[in-house]
């Protein structure tokens, strides 16, 4: 007969919320110290308490401590507990294990069958770590997974909470640093203070803010100069583009160069639309200033609207 092992939790409301939950799949946003860690390391153990396998997923090796210094304190403290530092595995007196895993090389997870996973901070994972590693390692014991993460731009953590809240067998939580009753307020809001909107937002609110906004704050409000209709005579333009496709925006201005200090007389700013209508709206906009140059940073994302871009405009 395998030893009843009893983990006192004390789960604050909502990390008991999470953990009765009858889903199969979690999705967890939560703002920075709400306790998300806490959350998963007792869930994996509870896993492993049952003879289950358990595995926690970190984005590194070295992000997996966040993981693996909590459950092995926790397990020096289960009679029979067997710590396998070499492993970052911890095996429990009914079988069960917990083993920390890095997601860095999805191909490294393929393999064993699981009861139960946590990818934690799965934002800043790649997708295919799910998907083609421990989606299918899930499949012959009907094993369980919870997702935690703060958001990271509106990348597939995304798409991923917001499939959640519509699909059977899953559903989707969020909750914000202040939902944490061991830390104060006060402490979040002298946060607030200091930290530009979008940084704050995406880091103790657990919104998902598009990458853009992170960089500056309030940029959309602060403009409020009336843009300029097209060249005038005499005036030298010159053209600023960050191109982007999918999640970020792509950015186009146009400044006034003639004299220092330079003036900004145009921006566009969009996104999820195709290669090809960018590249009408920016030479729209490269043909009504005359520009005599355009800057492109691409980032290895828009090597052939860059090409088209200098076929059609002769740059």
């Amino acid at each position: 007969m395998k030893p009843e092992i009893v983990i006192d939790a004390a789960p604050h409301k909502g990390q008991g919320r999470v953990h009765n939950s009858a889903a199969r799949f979690k999705v967890l946003r939560a703002g920075r110290r709400w306790g998300k860690t806490r959350l998963g390391v007792m869930e994996c153990l509870d896993t492993a308490s049952k003879g289950g396998r358990a595995w926690w997923v970190a984005p590194t090796y070295k992000t997996g401590d966040v993981g693996w210094r909590p459950l092995r304190t926790l397990a020096s403290k289960i009679p029979g507990a067997e710590i396998r530092r070499s492993e970052r595995m911890i095996v429990l007196p009914s079988g069960g294990t917990v083993t920390v895993r890095s997601a860095d090389n999805p191909d490294s997870l393929r393999g064993d069958s699981l009861d139960f996973v946590v990818m934690d901070e799965c934002a800043f994972m790649q997708e295919d770590a799910w998907t083609e590693a421990l989606r299918p390692a899930l499949a012959d014991r009907k094993g369980r997974a919870l997702f935690i993460s703060t958001p990271k731009g509106r990348n597939w953590f995304f798409t991923l909470w917001n499939q959640a809240a519509q699909q059977p067998q899953w559903e989707a939580f969020h909750f914000t640093s202040y939902d944490n009753p061991y830390i104060e307020d006060a402490e979040i809001d002298a946060a607030k203070a200091t930290l530009p909107e979008a940084t704050f937002m995406q880091e103790f609110l657990a919104e998902f803010v598009d990458d853009a906004s992170l960089v500056f704050r309030g940029v959309q409000q602060s403009a409020t100069a009336k843009p300029q209709e097209g060249k005038i005579g005499g005036r030298r333009y010159v053209m600023g583009v960050d191109l982007a496709r999918h999640v970020d925006f792509t950015v186009v201005i146009v400044l006034d160069v003639t004299q220092v200090p330079y003036r900004m007389v145009y921006m566009d700013r969009f996104n999820q639309i195709s290669w090809q209508v960018q590249i009408q709206r920016i030479k729209t906009a490269a043909h009504r200033f005359e520009v005599d140059q355009i800057v492109v940073d691409q980032t290895g994302v828009g090597d052939p609207v860059i090409e088209q871009l200098r076929r059609e405009l002769s740059f």
